[in-house]
C-alpha cells in the first residue's frame, strides 16, 4: 500500500494521512473511542445479534503470556496501521476514483467496504467476526467519510483491539459480554 502511494505519486492526503491538528487529542480521542466502542460492541450490540460470549479463534490467549508480543504487535501495526490504510485509506480513493464524492457515493463506499471488512473476519472468527467487522467497518468509513482522515481511526482500531486482546488475556469476555444483558 504505501509502496502504491509513492510509486503512483498519490498524495498521502488523499488516502487519509493528514496530520492531526493536536497529536495528543488525536490520541487521547482514539483510545477512548476504541475502548467504549470495543465495550459497547461486546457488551450489547454482540449480544443482540446472539453472538457466542467467547471468542473461540483467540481464547489460546487467554491468560498466554508468550502469544502477547505477537498479538500486541498484529493488533496495533497490522490491524491499527494495516486495515485502516486498506479499508479506509486505499479503498476509499480507489472507489471514489469510480463512484465519485457525491453523498450517495461515499455511502455506497462505507457500505461496500464495511461488507469486505466484515467477510475479511469471517474465516477466522466466523459468522459472529463478520458481523461485528460489518458493524465497525460502517462506524469508521462513515466516520473517514465525513472526515477524511485516518490517524485517529488508527489509534481507535488499534485500542478497540488491544481492548479486546485484554479482554480475552484476562478471561473477562463472559463477564462483559453479559454487563447489560445478564
Amino acid at each position: 500500500m504505501v509502496l502504491w502511494v509513492r510509486q503512483s505519486r498519490k498524495p498521502w492526503k488523499d488516502i487519509g494521512y493528514v496530520r492531526p491538528r493536536s497529536w495528543i487529542g488525536s490520541i487521547a480521542i482514539g483510545v477512548a473511542f476504541g475502548v467504549a466502542f470495543k465495550l459497547l460492541m461486546k457488551a450489547i450490540v454482540m449480544p443482540l445479534l446472539g453472538a457466542d460470549p467467547i471468542n473461540q479463534a483467540y481464547q489460546h490467549l487467554v491468560g498466554n503470556r508468550a502469544a502477547l508480543p505477537g498479538m500486541l504487535f498484529a493488533v496495533i501495526l497490522g490491524a491499527g496501521f494495516g486495515e485502516e490504510t486498506v479499508f479506509r485509506g486505499f479503498m476509499f480513493d480507489r472507489l471514489g476514483k469510480l463512484f465519485g464524492n457525491r453523498a450517495w457515493a461515499k455511502a455506497l463506499i462505507v457500505l461496500v467496504t464495511s461488507l469486505l471488512f466484515g467477510l475479511a473476519h469471517y474465516a477466522d472468527q466466523g459468522l459472529p467476526g463478520a458481523q461485528q467487522g460489518f458493524i465497525f467497518g460502517l462506524v469508521f468509513g462513515t466516520i473517514f467519510a465525513l472526515s477524511g482522515r485516518i490517524f485517529t481511526l488508527m489509534v481507535a482500531h488499534a485500542a478497540f483491539d488491544l481492548t479486546a486482546v485484554a479482554i480475552i488475556y484476562w478471561d473477562l469476555e463472559a463477564e462483559v459480554a453479559g454487563l447489560v444483558f445478564e
